[in-house]
């Protein structure tokens, strides 16, 4: 397995922009068999730099997270990427958790603070952290890990003093030691555009990738954008209205809005492209297809 952070370094003086995909722990025996049988093996023909498994609220499904790891990296020969949280973890947890991933063979985390189950309001466990920047600390005194984390091109849906405040506290991630950043998904690509050149001009440097996802139904990614405070443009709202129900429609369009999304992004010479795969293959595929890309 690779380090993330040069996996980015090697593909820079090549201008070959990074291309990595996120899965999550199916819930159900069921989802599991499809994911290997069918998604994993056709996504895999890409030929990613990296894949990544999302770690469920309060962790969830740590345990599973570790298992769709071991079989990314043995059955398909992938580089992983473990996310981690600092929801219900004591440091003594989290160390022991660091062990875990270290001994799968994976070398790179996407340290966050996480979201709490059930929703509500973030707090810190009791001998643990309340900040993603002290999670990143810890991991990088560690040793061993390249450690990537998020960046809200909008701003995070929690900080009330708005999208400028959150960026400066992205900073303080990437101070405390993170490689990467992976970006929230956005629809409207001015948002990323500001978003990297505010961060350009406070003194970071390491790469920050977009978050990327093909729409394939209306009703599901009004609820996953409402969900991560991502918002709708008004003329994509406009046509996901007139789609309504027509899932077969939404998917062509929304493979198409993606392909132009990642087109103008590569033009802004952004180094690599994360697809949000919600475990599904075919749309990805297609978007990459398009790009040339696979």
């Amino acid at each position: 397995m690779r380090w993330i952070r040069d996996i980015y370094a090697a593909n820079r003086p090549a201008g070959r922009p990074v291309i990595s995909l996120e899965f999550f722990p199916p819930k159900t025996p069921e989802g599991e068999v499809a994911l290997f049988a069918r998604h994993v093996p056709a996504l895999a023909t890409l030929k990613p730099d990296f894949c990544s498994v999302t770690y469920g609220a309060g962790g969830s499904t740590r345990d599973k997270t570790l298992q769709i790891v071991t079989r990314l990296q043995q059955e398909h020969q992938l580089t992983t990427l473990a996310h981690l949280t600092c929801v219900n973890h004591t440091r003594e947890q989290l160390e022991e958790l660091l062990e875990k991933i270290r001994a799968t063979g994976c070398q790179n985390i996407l340290a966050l603070r996480g979201d709490p189950p059930g929703g509500g309001e973030f707090k810190a466990t009791p001998g643990g952290f309340e900040f993603s920047s002290e999670l990143i600390s810890f991991i990088r005194a560690q040793g061993g890990f390249s450690i990537g984390c998020a960046g809200f091109p909008e701003g995070h849906i929690a900080c009330r003093a708005g999208k400028h405040t959150d960026w400066r506290h992205l900073k303080t991630k990437v101070d405390a030691g993170a490689d990467f950043v992976i970006t929230q998904l956005f629809f409207d690509n001015n948002d990323y555009l500001e978003f990297r050149d505010h961060l350009t001009r406070l003194g970071v440097a390491v790469p920050l990738i977009p978050g990327m996802i093909a729409i394939t139904n209306v009703a599901g990614i009004r609820r996953f954008a409402q969900a991560c405070g991502a918002k709708i443009p008004s003329t994509l709202a406009a046509e996901l209205e007139r789609l309504g129900d027509d899932d077969a429609a939404a998917a062509e369009f929304g493979i198409e809005y993606c392909t132009k999304q990642c087109e103008e992004l590569l033009r802004a010479g952004v180094p690599g492209l994360h697809f949000y795969t919600l475990n599904k293959a075919a749309a990805t595929l297609q978007v990459a297809r398009n790009l040339g890309l696979a």
